[in-house]
């Protein structure tokens, strides 16, 4: 059993080296998971929130690659790990969800030859145990007639279907972590509450631990314990899940729950954060969000702020926080 957290990610540092320049999709980012824990990874496309997960499992190819930090899952470190020596780890200690169902399933092999050599691969089962696992954990996500849905090929499932067959294949091996990437994003909305309440089953019966990746606010404020809000390469703002949604303190995830259909009355326009995600190749010395921000003034331009801990798990980066009552923040 893992003692501590399952996973641990400090100082992580992942730039896509181009001709146009050094673009920090990650830029020193720091978060531990513990066992069990589910914890919600939030923001705008293009904030770092996928390359982060890609980061962890060794996935990130040129041009970007990671130029420093430590990512530990327990206490191996995985940073300078070889393709060999991360092949063990990739499925039976950390499983992905990505949100394309076809980067997991290989579209020539029937599911019960994918789901079986998933187990064989890194247990030494017999092909039948193997195939009673494969219907059980297809069962578990709601796919009916799952003797029948293994002999299948993934172009005769519905997108729907191919993901939760996906999903199924990261529960074989009930790993310490999993990182989902927007995984229910093409699910209708039983399912979709279907797949979170097996997740969450999966987390609290087995200690998996859960990174769940995504710009769906709705789906985090059921399902996660903590939050990550992410911006520009950088986490701006972590807390409890009722913390974070009840009384942000950064501008940007203020934004972002007001940003949400139902916040918003019946016939208005929907609110907006203004302006544009910055270019990752263009950040200048202050705050990546000041040129978007309410709040900002002279200092947030020429300053980056630096990270205020309020408790071991809430924390912001941000000169002017929407403390009540006014708080002074210490970089």
């Amino acid at each position: 059993m893992t003692m501590g957290p399952v996973l641990s990610v400090r100082d992580l540092q992942t730039y896509f080296f181009t001709k146009a320049g050094i673009a920090k999709a990650v830029d020193g980012i720091s978060f531990e998971i513990g066992r069990g824990e589910l914890v919600g990874l939030v923001g705008e496309s293009g904030s770092g929130k996928t390359v982060t997960g890609f980061s962890i499992l060794g996935l990130v190819d040129p041009p970007g690659r990671i130029v420093g930090g430590s990512i530990k899952i327990g206490s191996a470190e995985l940073v300078g790990q070889s393709e060999e020596q991360l092949r063990p780890i990739r499925g039976r200690r950390i499983a992905m969800i990505f949100q394309d169902p076809m980067m997991t399933l290989n579209p020539v092999l029937r599911i019960d030859t994918q789901m079986i050599e998933t187990i064989t691969a890194h247990e030494g089962v017999s092909v039948e145990a193997a195939r009673e696992r494969a219907r059980a954990a297809l069962a578990r996500v709601g796919i009916a007639s799952p003797d029948e849905r293994l002999m299948a090929y993934p172009h005769q499932f519905s997108g729907g279907m191919r993901q939760r067959v996906a999903i199924a294949i990261a529960l074989l091996h009930e790993p310490e972590l999993i990182i989902a990437d927007e995984p229910t994003t093409a699910l209708d909305v039983t399912i979709q509450a279907q797949i979170l309440h097996e997740v969450q089953k999966l987390c609290a019966q087995s200690g998996t631990a859960l990174l769940w990746i995504t710009h769906d606010l709705a789906v985090i404020a059921g399902l996660a314990d903590r939050i990550l809000v992410m911006y520009a390469g950088r986490i701006v703002e972590q807390g409890g899940v009722d913390q974070v949604l009840d009384k942000p303190l950064h501008p940007y995830t203020h934004g972002l729950i007001g940003s949400v259909p139902s916040q918003n009355r019946r016939g208005e326009l929907l609110a907006q954060i203004p302006g544009m995600t910055p270019s990752l190749l263009h950040l200048g010395k202050g705050c990546a969000f000041a040129a978007r921000c309410p709040r900002a003034d002279g200092r947030c331009e020429s300053e980056a702020p630096g990270l205020t801990t309020q408790s071991t798990k809430r924390a912001y980066r941000c000169h002017h926080p929407l403390l009540d009552p006014p708080e002074a923040a210490a970089s």
